[in-house]
């Protein structure tokens, strides 16, 4: 008879391992031959106690549904729905070839995935599997054109592979911690909104009425030969001889300029002129490099200097362009721009915003690195490394940005944050899991201190909503990390991006009716509930964590 507190741990412990490992593939972008040996089990071991599963026994029902006497002593501790995610697991295939895993593997953020990883899943001997699991990637990868978490547990280079459950029980307890206090903070953000819908005036028109522009697109490749970049950009024109607000897109990491290419159409038809540079550095081309063995690293921690002077380079092309180039003659407004970004893009606009890179943050967070469990700072932590000096990454033509899902805890942190005066709009999805919304964005949000501040929350939201799929892309993100009804992100992105550039940039402040969260709540959906607010001060946040939410009535 197992202690209940144990009882839990074997019940959730291979649903985390199988997790972890999936977790590792997703952020993989002939070198060995086939183990003389290969697990046969798994062991899991809690002080004295130990259970066994064989791997034959997770085989035989990933592949037929059935159940052994052997499996049946670990399956009576899992929940019925979870027994049909985990064969899904087992089974999902990936796409991946050795060289791709091998080159992610042995990238510096690989290795430390794999030697958080290794910390738990142990060989026999209960020494960190860190080589084992590696092996056991590449070798799958090697065998099948499409292989399997259960190929990967096959060839595991030890007759058992041992699971760390003192480590795995702390694992637990963290990440349990974290999605309470996300969904604390959720709760508080959902709220407010609430209470903001009922004291602010609902638009009676949607901005879906509005005039609507003809588009023309055209390719610019700007050659910055001082940096030695060539900045691809697409331009979209409306069809107006007015000179128009300029909008810059900026991708996220292993992207490129199509993944927000519907916006840029959207906000084109509404009247600004949108620019959309491809990152040299950061973009799809540089993941494929790393696959095909032609990168060591995922990006060089220069593009956090790069990437901001890119945009910086790109407006000031589109200066001295713009009379010689009949397409753009007499229709940009290059005093007037606005910023969108994703992800490492969000981190981009907030630059360009002001904000600063902060290395005192850095220097804090980083080494604890290998015991976060904030994925985003395995990116954030490689700007350590730069020389620690003033970079000028702002720009003073930038008037408002919106920065979504962007990283920002630890690169940023709140004395960067506090820098920024201009308008910002955060947006989050409480589903995020390379960039969690508690420490990337809802924190940060509470850290700005500029007068125009508004936090769009989209409830179910993950990393790769509001990602159209980009032409570049090199490996496919899966249904499940996508999540459910991206199509209503996206919407929500076209919507809020409007009002707010048309506001702030463009200066119709008649558009600030729809910047509430009255206007949030006619066109939230029901499959992706979204929440706007503008104020959610420090206090009330920590009320929330502590799991006593102080509501605007309470401050």
């Amino acid at each position: 008879m197992l202690y209940p507190n144990t009882q839990s741990l074997f019940k959730s412990s291979l649903s985390i391992i199988i997790s972890l490992l999936t977790v590792g593939v997703n952020f993989m972008p002939n070198l060995f031959t086939r183990p003389a040996l290969g697990a046969d089990r798994i062991n899991l071991s809690y002080g004295i106690l130990q259970r066994s599963i064989p791997i034959t026994s997770l085989e035989l029902y990933a592949r037929t549904g059935k159940i052994d006497s052997d499996f049946a002593a670990y399956a009576q501790y899992v929940d019925e729905k979870e027994l049909p995610q985990l064969r899904r697991v087992l089974l999902a295939p990936i796409p991946l070839n050795a060289v791709a895993v091998s080159q992610f593997l042995y990238s510096p953020i690989g290795q430390t995935l794999l030697e958080r990883l290794g910390e738990i899943i142990q060989l026999e001997s209960g020494q960190n599997g860190f080589y084992a699991i590696r092996s056991a990637l590449i070798i799958s990868a090697a065998q099948k054109e499409r292989f399997t978490l259960l190929d990967v547990l096959r060839n595991y280079s030890s007759n058992a592979i041992s699971i760390n459950l003192s480590r795995t029980q702390e694992i637990v307890q963290a990440i349990q911690t974290i999605i309470n206090q996300t969904q604390n903070a959720v709760s508080l953000i959902n709220q407010e909104s609430r209470i903001e819908t009922t004291t602010t005036p609902v638009p009676a028109a949607t901005l879906l009425q509005t005039r609507r522009f003809q588009t023309q697109k055209l390719t610019l490749p700007l050659i910055d030969q001082s940096r030695n970049r060539i900045i691809n950009t697409d331009i979209y024109l409306p069809a107006t001889i007015n000179r128009r607000p300029v909008i810059v897109i900026s991708h996220g990491l292993g992207s490129d300029r199509t993944s927000f290419a519907y916006l840029a159409q959207y906000l084109a038809q509404s009247g600004f002129v949108v620019a959309v540079p491809e990152h040299p550095g950061s973009n799809a081309q540089q993941l494929q490099a790393l696959l095909d063995g032609r990168a060591d690293t995922v990006t060089n921690p220069r593009e956090f200097i790069d990437r901001p002077l890119d945009i910086k380079f790109l407006l000031d092309e589109l200066t001295r362009r713009q009379d010689s180039n009949t397409a753009l003659r007499g229709r940009l407004n290059l005093q007037q721009v606005g910023v969108v970004g994703q992800s490492f893009g969000g981190y981009t606009a907030l630059t360009l915003a002001g904000a600063k890179i902060n290395y005192e943050q850095l220097g804090k967070d980083c080494p604890a690195l290998k015991s976060s469990l904030n994925v985003s700072q395995l990116l954030q932590c490689l700007a350590a490394t730069l020389p620690q000096n003033q970079y000028n990454l702002s720009d003073p033509r930038i008037k408002a940005v919106i920065a979504i899902n962007p990283v920002s805890s630890s690169i940023l942190g709140q004395a960067g944050l506090s820098e920024i005066n201009i308008p910002v709009m955060i947006v989050a999805g409480s589903a995020d899991t390379v960039a969690p919304a508690l420490p990337e964005q809802i924190q940060p949000f509470t850290w700005l201190t500029t007068p125009n501040k508004y936090l769009a929350l989209i409830n179910g939201g993950t990393h790769f909503s509001t990602i159209a799929e980009s032409k570049g892309s090199v490996v496919p993100v899966p249904e499940q990390a996508i999540g459910q009804s991206p199509e209503s992100a996206r919407f929500y992105i076209n919507a809020l991006s409007v009002p707010f550039f048309q506001t702030y940039v463009a200066g119709q402040r008649s558009y600030t009716r729809y910047l509430n969260a009255g206007y949030a709540s006619t066109i939230s959906q029901t499959q992706l509930p979204l929440s706007l607010v503008q104020s959610i001060t420090p206090k009330q946040l920590q009320q929330a964590l502590n799991g006593s939410p102080l509501s605007s009535r309470q401050r």
